[in-house]
């Protein structure tokens, strides 16, 4: 979830008033939150009897996620970024774990603009490759969005949020993307979607769901999808399926459109809640295997620690992830 989106009220739709509270990322001793290969590498074989266990759960010993397609969603790390230590010290601490690409999330006090923030991510060898920006309100919001965008060097401009009960609104959307993905191109960028689990539950006019209307809709040579995983999975759970990572799988591989990017956001077994990565269920390997994408998104609404500890757990996670 993301930019542009309340994230703890579609947490709370989400957790079907399950009652679920907020836990600690080491209540389980550490559990795998930092991945059994990293423990393995520090403790010696207890810890690497773990991480065999952890390797097989997430889908064996093959290929990894290339380093330079890790980013992170600069939403999660909206507190610390707004506050203390302030969004300085949050992109120099992003480089220390080793990222190279972030999404961006709107601006900041101290970088209000997008020379100011490209300056201080050429610094630190980051760069915003995406954006999450919501749908144009006019045709100079559009200009501006795509020409930040061009100055900050993405690649990627993401719509991060739709919701409506109205078929006809989904349609209007849908439409309006499709133009604006069209001078997106003209400026050599790519135009996405981003989903939550709405699309996947609400019943529109005709028994449709807005997921149906985009993927039926939105012109698959000039939109992409960005999948977010956590959200994905949970749509799987809200309509009853038997596999939710089975269900991500489908979503992904039967919409027409090009699934480009992921969202990579784990789910607590016992809540439901957003997990940092490594720490619940969702069988990033599995997903991983059947389908590879250009970017692979660290992000968790809810950090379990902090938003740094998230972002550093998360990065590691993927580090070492193998399907």
């Amino acid at each position: 979830m993301c930019y542009g989106f309340d994230g703890q009220a579609a947490l709370k739709r989400s957790l079907s008033g399950t009652g679920a509270s907020r836990r600690g990322l080491f209540k389980a001793a550490g559990g795998v939150a930092l991945g059994g290969a990293a423990l393995a590498a520090t403790t010696g074989a207890p810890a690497a009897a773990a991480a065999t266990t952890a390797t097989a759960r997430r889908g064996g010993a093959g290929a990894g996620v290339k380093h330079d397609r890790i980013s992170i969603q600069l939403y999660t790390l909206r507190a610390a970024m707004g506050g203390t230590p302030g969004p300085a010290t949050v992109l120099e601490r992003l480089a220390q774990y080793g990222y190279e690409k972030v999404e961006r999330a709107g601006f900041y006090p101290a970088f209000p603009d997008a020379p100011s923030l490209k300056a201080k991510l050429d610094t630190l060898g980051i760069r915003a490759s995406s954006s999450h920006d919501g749908i144009s309100t006019s045709s100079a919001a559009l200009q501006t969005k795509l020409e930040n965008a061009r100055i900050l060097g993405q690649e990627y401009v993401v719509v991060p949020f739709l919701i409506s009960s109205s078929r006809s609104e989904w349609e209007m959307w849908a439409d309006q993307m499709n133009a604006e993905a069209e001078q997106a191109r003209r400026w050599g960028l790519k135009y996405g979607y981003h989903n939550h689990a709405h699309e996947f539950t609400t019943k529109l006019d005709g028994g449709v769901t807005p997921w149906d209307v985009l993927t039926s809709r939105l012109d698959p040579k000039l939109v992409h999808l960005e999948v977010d995983l956590y959200w994905a999975y949970t749509g799987g759970v809200n309509t009853g399926a038997a596999d939710p990572d089975q269900f991500a799988i489908d979503v992904i591989a039967d919409a027409p459109q090009r699934v480009r990017q992921f969202h990579v956001k784990d789910r607590d077994a016992a809540s439901g809640d957003m997990a940092d990565l490594g720490t619940g269920v969702v069988d990033f390997g599995r997903i991983f295997r059947a389908h590879r994408v250009e970017e692979y998104i660290v992000e968790n609404d809810t950090p379990d620690v902090t938003p740094l500890t998230s972002a550093a757990v998360g990065h590691l996670y993927l580090d070492h992830v193998r399907f």
